[in-house]
């Protein structure tokens, strides 16, 4: 087995990542939230003896959207271009966080948690940079992407029916609910960010 390809990189390789692939401040500000999100409910969930990796839980929120910058002004698929950036600096396990951070693709809520469930829950509770619920987050999505297509009205309500089900069974195993997220964001200093 290739051990680079298990790389997990740290906080600093992440940060200097977002600036080789010119990640605007915007989008920058929203990963840094979702990674402090990401990070109280990991260190919750292995609290409560689930085996994740917080640190590959953090890279992967820092990374979530690598390639947003590069697709804004074009049609493709960040998540996608993610997934490209990640694999050419052997972050295979990143990658296929980054891949899976805009629709869940493989759920399988009998197998536990992963760390890709939680980063994806994770960025569904933060509009730009701000914690909101998953109903305030999907009243944004659909205004912003839905563009009025009932097909893609769909997908989206669709997407965030599996997200509420995560939701309920994450916060099932925490001790905190999901409302407590914000207050938490201010009174649990972040292990990983000092940014």
């Amino acid at each position: 087995m290739d051990l680079s390809s298990l790389a997990i990189p740290s906080v600093k390789g992440c940060l200097d990542l977002m600036e080789q692939y010119r990640m605007l401040p915007n989008i920058r500000n929203h990963s840094i939230v979702v990674t402090k999100v990401a990070e109280i409910i990991t260190e919750g969930l292995i609290s409560a003896g689930h085996d994740l990796s917080l640190e590959t839980v953090v890279a992967g929120a820092l990374l979530h959207d690598i390639g947003k910058t590069s697709c804004l002004d074009n049609d493709n698929d960040h998540a996608a271009k993610g997934v490209e950036i990640c694999l050419s600096h052997n972050l295979e396990s990143i990658a296929d966080i980054v891949a899976e951070h805009v629709i869940l693709k493989n759920y399988h809520p009998e197998d536990g948690f992963s760390e890709k469930e939680i980063v994806y829950y994770s960025d569904k509770r933060v509009n730009h940079d701000q914690v909101v619920s998953l109903e305030e987050r999907l009243a944004y999505i659909l205004e912003r992407y839905g563009q009025n297509d009932k097909k893609r009205c769909k997908a989206i309500r669709q997407n965030y029916a599996l997200c509420q089900n995560l939701e309920k069974r994450m916060f099932s195993n925490l001790s905190f609910e999901p409302v407590d997220i914000s207050d938490l964001l201010v009174t649990q200093r972040s292990r990983f960010l000092q940014v």
